[in-house]
């Protein structure tokens, strides 16, 4: 079954940090660019970060620089997210995604992961 799974999410204090690996099961996540996305209750999903298959490049929002870092392991088919200086309005359903071409395109995900819960509080 090919699918992406998140994990690493809990709670956490403001200003702390966390790391959340995305691992793919069933492909080899070298050809495909992985995005990460988030949804807080009553919110739309927003992208986060996006990180290239061939050369690494990342892509930040806004909301990410500085305070989010994306990077990849293919030894380990997996995608990692860590994110620091967390504050309470980063609390939402953290998500995974890929595609080929996912951070150059707007070509929709062919993978979504089911997503890990963050919540930011004191």
């Amino acid at each position: 079954q090919l699918q992406l799974v998140e994990s690493g999410g809990g709670l956490v204090q403001p200003g702390g940090s966390l790391s959340l690996p995305c691992a793919a099961s069933g492909f080899t996540l070298d050809y495909y660019d992985i995005g990460w996305f988030r949804q807080a209750p009553g919110q739309e999903r927003e992208g986060v970060s996006c990180i290239s298959s061939k050369n690494g490049s990342t892509y930040d929002l806004d909301i990410a620089k500085g305070r989010f870092t994306i990077t990849r392991d293919n030894a380990r088919n997996t995608v990692y997210l860590q994110m620091s200086s967390l504050k309470p309005e980063d609390t939402a359903v953290y998500y995974c995604a890929a595609h080929p071409r996912l951070c150059v395109t707007t070509l929709p995900p062919d993978y979504w992961g089911q997503g890990t819960q963050v919540t930011v509080s004191s």
